[in-house]
Parts: C-alpha cells; structure tokens; sequence
C-alpha cells in the first residue's frame, strides 16, 4: 500500500471535513465486533471516522494505530478521539463511496 502524499491528504481532509463517525470505540478496545463493523465501513464508505472514547491520549494513539494496522488502513487526520481513516475498497461502490460522492 502507497502511503497518501500532503495533497493527498488535505483532499481526503475535505471530504472527511463532514462525516460524522460511523465506528465507536469504547473502554473495551478493539473487540472483534468493532473491527468487523471497521471492515464493513471500510469496504463500503472508504473514508471514514472512526471516534475513540478513551481518556488518556497516548492509549487513545495507540488504539488508532493498531486499528490501522489491523484494516490494512491509512491514517488521514486524528483530532481528540475522532480519527479520519482511509482504505480504498477493492470495488468501490457509487453510491456508498464518501470518495466517489464528494
């Protein structure tokens, strides 16, 4: 996987300016039902936010780090416990695509 160059980036930051998150992530982590809801989001929507409910910020970095690391996604932007993610599907679809909607 390329990793997103700064234009890349300020583009998927516009189109992300308003989402709103569509996977939470509690006290509990990373269970195995949030990453399959990550990867169904993932796959549908491409860009995505993702709000991480934990108190301490270096926990809170870690978490996005590892739920990149575990979707294979690219992290875009993270601003307090909302992270902007990103992972192109392998067929986009149209009318779910944040990308192709925008």
């Amino acid at each position: 996987m390329e990793s997103l160059t700064a234009s890349d980036k300020k583009h998927l930051r516009s189109i992300g300016h308003k989402l709103n998150p569509v996977v939470m992530i509690g006290d509990r982590g990373l269970s195995e039902g949030v990453e399959q809801e990550l990867e169904r989001a993932l796959e549908d929507h491409e860009l995505i936010k993702v709000k991480v409910n934990v108190a301490d910020p270096g926990e809170r970095r870690e978490l996005i780090d590892q739920l990149c690391k575990g979707s294979r996604a690219q992290l875009v932007q993270a601003i307090g416990k909302i992270a902007l993610v990103y992972r192109a599907a392998k067929k986009p679809n149209p009318r779910l695509s944040n990308l192709l909607r925008a």
